[in-house]
């Protein structure tokens, strides 16, 4: 693979940080570029549903512009540089999957990611002697809908459900049961539904985030 590209956008934004360069880009921090990451990666999900590959090209750019800027502003503090993440998560593909580089034999994605959570659990240990939660990792910041889908996922993973199925689905009937003969609902109950629904569509290989985007997007057109 050619990395011609990969080189001139480092030594673009380099430029644009060293001094005489653009004064927007000197003033930014790590603090500052926080909204904008969160902004490119929602603008390249939209681009990606839009299925335009010239404008999915473009916002991948865009989120590859926040990682690059953000690795300057470190590198230029002595932290780590471009190379220093590029490597490290390199590293991390190969110790996440021995059985394609190691001697380690799976019979499927299943055991794949059941393996990857064990590894994962293996290399935190020497934080801490107590073993770490099967959801640490999962940011608390993340949209409550996605942050259920990927605690739910996780706990699977290690054994831990939740929820199953049957209990989902009673939730689901008892909570429209009482919506249906006028019930007091609370936002609890909208929570348990809401919990329940990523239970089920979990177990179907469903992606609530989107396919609640998908519907929204289909009952807004006006």
């Amino acid at each position: 693979m050619n990395n011609d590209g990969m080189k001139r956008l480092t030594d673009v934004v380099a430029a644009l940080r060293a001094p005489g360069g653009c004064p927007w880009d000197r003033e930014q921090t790590i603090e500052t570029l926080k909204p904008y990451l969160i902004e490119e990666a929602y603008e390249l999900l939209d681009a990606i549903d839009k299925k335009d590959m010239a404008l999915h090209q473009e916002e991948l750019g865009d989120v590859l512009l926040q990682v690059v800027l953000q690795a300057q502003i470190r590198s230029e503090e002595g932290a780590f540089d471009l190379d220093a993440v590029a490597h490290g998560i390199a590293d991390k593909l190969v110790r996440r999957h021995p059985h394609v580089f190691g001697d380690t034999k799976v019979s499927g994605t299943t055991e794949v990611l059941q393996n990857w959570e064990a590894i994962k659990r293996r290399e935190g240990k020497h934080d801490t002697d107590t073993p770490k939660s099967p959801i640490a990792g999962v940011p608390a910041a993340l949209p409550s809908l996605l942050r259920t889908q990927r605690i739910q996922a996780k706990c699977a993973r290690t054994g831990h459900v939740l929820q199953t199925e049957t209990e989902a689905t009673k939730t689901i009937a008892a909570a429209t049961q009482r919506m249906a003969t006028g019930g007091d609902e609370t936002a609890e109950t909208f929570g348990e539904l809401l919990f329940a629904l990523c239970t089920l569509a979990r177990s179907r290989h469903i992606d609530l985030e989107t396919a609640l985007r998908e519907t929204t997007a289909r009952k807004s057109q006006f």
